[in-house]
């Protein structure tokens, strides 16, 4: 065919994907995007493919904010500030996504009651102290690199702890409540081939870190495969909080991997 008609031809699946990829900036983070891209079920079922991709946006914004601190501030207060600033943008849907998974984990003996509560909106205990020292420790694992690790390590981790978080989604069975969970979106079932488009993006800016990043994606594969049995057996399969948990671990095993192997060599 004339190359004018596949462009033509193929112009309302780009602009479908786009709409896609935007709806998944809208849900996952506070960026504003245009009135058309509109909101709907179908919409949502499929963004999660593009939930690694949202982590570039995120990673970078992170990175740049480090950069900028970095010119005025001392350690570890760049740091602090990225981290900070990432999680504004986020709308600290992940980390509450975690607070959540440990109170009701850490505080319900049974399936249900657990379940309960981590439909509760107030923070306990164990998700307090879960929410610190996962702060504490995305802190000083980056706070410990130099400038240019660590700004690629935050593009790296946040894009490959979403595909960790989208494995999840991928492999496992939802048991939470759709009617009134935020994860209501992501709870339909991944074919493969959105999978491995979710996959590709969570694996390309691992490049950025070299060979150390080695070692981060295997301490991320070794959370993931804990986090997703601990979740069945306590649960029967992931909810909405337990991906926000999985991307925070994540995030946080494949820095520890990273400066680990990077002190190494």
């Amino acid at each position: 065919r004339p190359m004018n008609q596949v462009r033509v031809a193929d112009a309302p699946r780009i602009a479908a994907e786009w709409r896609l990829l935007l709806t998944a900036v809208q849900y996952f983070t506070r960026m504003p995007v245009p009135a058309w891209v509109g909101h709907t079920q179908q919409q949502l079922d499929g963004a999660a493919r593009y939930f690694p991709l949202v982590g570039w946006l995120v990673g970078a914004a992170g990175a740049l904010v480090l950069w900028a601190a970095s010119l005025l501030l001392p350690a570890p207060l760049p740091v602090i500030l990225s981290t900070a600033a990432t999680i504004w943008l986020t709308g600290a849907f992940h980390e509450d996504g975690l607070a959540d998974t440990f109170d009701g984990l850490g505080g319900g003996a049974t399936r249900e009651r657990a379940l309960e509560i981590m439909k509760d909106s107030r923070l306990g205990t164990f998700g307090a102290a879960a929410l610190f020292l996962a702060l504490l420790l995305k802190i000083a694992a980056l706070a410990a690199m130099p400038l240019e690790l660590a700004m690629a390590a935050l593009l790296a981790g946040h894009a490959f702890s979403r595909a960790c978080a989208v494995t999840l989604l991928y492999a496992a069975s939802y048991v939470g409540s759709t009617e009134h969970s935020r994860a209501k979106p992501v709870a339909q079932r991944m074919s493969a081939g959105e999978y491995c488009v979710a996959s590709i993006f969570g694996l390309l800016p691992l490049s950025l870190c070299g060979l150390p990043a080695l070692a981060g994606i295997a301490a991320s594969i070794v959370a993931l495969a804990w986090l997703a049995r601990w979740f069945r057996q306590r649960l029967g399969g992931y909810t909405g909080d337990t991906l926000g948990a999985t991307q925070q671990i994540c995030e946080i095993a494949f820095h520890i991997g990273l400066i680990a192997a990077w002190t190494s060599f």
